[in-house]
């Protein structure tokens, strides 16, 4: 195999496909990124066999073929070759070589028939706009539980109907969900049901970046795998099993007492008190009285803090004990101005929405209170 290809497009679909390439793996093979060179373009694949990503750009092919090599050797060197074109040409015993102006590598490759087939992707079940499926995503992923031992919240449901789209995540203790309308939702074939782990999240934002505004993203699923197809880029990933927790009876059906926040007010203090709270609970007291919500941190190690702030909040004053982070988590992902915690009593969850007249789909997050 040979071909000619530009270092600033090599470099570009390199930088997205490390992302999904292992970094410590006993099979060497999931190390290294797949080249193959067919027609007028180069494709890329890499995975760790629960992820897999599929780039391509433009080259000159000289003589079609494929080889493997070391995803982040090669991106750590190329990148650092002048701009211009590069050509690469792999050897009989797998290695490549790297000509480029007056620089001449070569580097140690492995046999494409090592290295894993990706399933191929089915027929299409949706188009989805690329933004709003990135900010589906930026407004629930860090609500996604980290403990590796409770597999079905290591990702977040994702549900399409024709009617539109959702996107649930949990950790068993606070809970992000948000709806996007029919117009922000694009095409949806059938409705189809999914858990999408938190890595392939990430890479689907990643993807995201990289794309134009207006980009679709053509959606399929088989019983095993999801695939995402964001132009010339293709994400597979495997799907989460088990059941996801029945998110409805968690949202909130009645809130009798709402309190109205200037958002970078309540987070600002938050972030302040929050230096004081205890590192490991990271637990604050929140007090909701008429016009204005103070909010109290203290440990024996550190000291205490208390800040106050205006509110439009009109009922009995309460007192509630919240983890700081998780408050803030919320505060950071939304763009409006205002925001509307929903409460009920002391014992019972909290509810944060977007406020404002710019809410045009449904996002809210609910936080179970803590003993302080």
């Amino acid at each position: 195999m040979e071909f000619t290809v530009s270092k600033a497009d090599l470099v570009r679909e390199l930088s997205l496909s490390q992302g999904v390439v292992e970094k410590k793996t006993t099979i060497p093979i999931l190390s290294n990124v797949l080249l193959e060179a067919a027609g007028d373009r180069l494709t890329l694949t890499a995975t760790d066999l629960e992820l897999g990503i599929r780039c391509s750009c433009p080259a000159r092919i000289k003589k079609e073929g494929a080889g493997t090599v070391p995803a982040r050797k090669l991106l750590d060197y190329v990148r650092l070759l002048p701009e211009g074109d590069l050509t690469m040409k792999f050897l009989e015993n797998h290695w490549a070589n790297i000509t480029c102006g007056r620089s001449k590598t070569r580097i140690a490759g492995m046999s494409r028939e090592s290295f894993p087939e990706l399933p191929q992707m089915p027929e299409p079940i949706a188009h989805l706009p690329v933004k709003t499926l990135a900010s589906m995503i930026a407004r629930t992923s860090f609500a996604i539980s980290l403990e590796e031992s409770r597999f079905t919240l290591n990702g977040a449901l994702l549900l399409m109907r024709p009617e539109g789209l959702t996107m649930v995540a949990t950790d068993g203790h606070r809970m992000a969900f948000v709806q996007a309308t029919p117009a922000e939702s694009g095409e949806v074939q059938q409705a189809f049901r999914a858990l999408v782990p938190k890595k392939a999240m990430a890479e689907l934002v990643k993807l995201s970046e990289d794309a134009a505004p207006e980009a679709q993203v053509i959606f399929a699923g088989d019983e095993n795998h999801l695939f995402f197809q964001i132009g010339q880029r293709l994400l597979i990933t495997r799907k989460l099993t088990g059941t996801f927790p029945d998110y409805e009876r968690v949202l909130p059906k009645d809130h009798g007492l709402v309190a109205t926040l200037q958002k970078d007010e309540i987070r600002s203090a938050i972030e302040r008190v929050a230096q004081f709270a205890d590192e490991r609970s990271r637990a604050i007291r929140v007090q909701f009285a008429e016009g204005e919500v103070r909010i109290f941190s203290s440990s024996v190690e550190m000291g205490e803090s208390e800040e106050s702030v205006n509110s439009e909040y009109k009922g009995p004053e309460l007192e509630i004990g919240f983890n700081a982070q998780y408050l803030l988590d919320f505060l950071r992902a939304i763009p409006q101005d205002h925001v509307a915690f929903q409460l009920k009593d002391q014992k019972s969850a909290g509810e944060m929405r977007p406020a404002g007249d710019k809410v045009t789909d449904q996002y809210r997050y609910v936080v179970m209170p803590m003993r302080i």
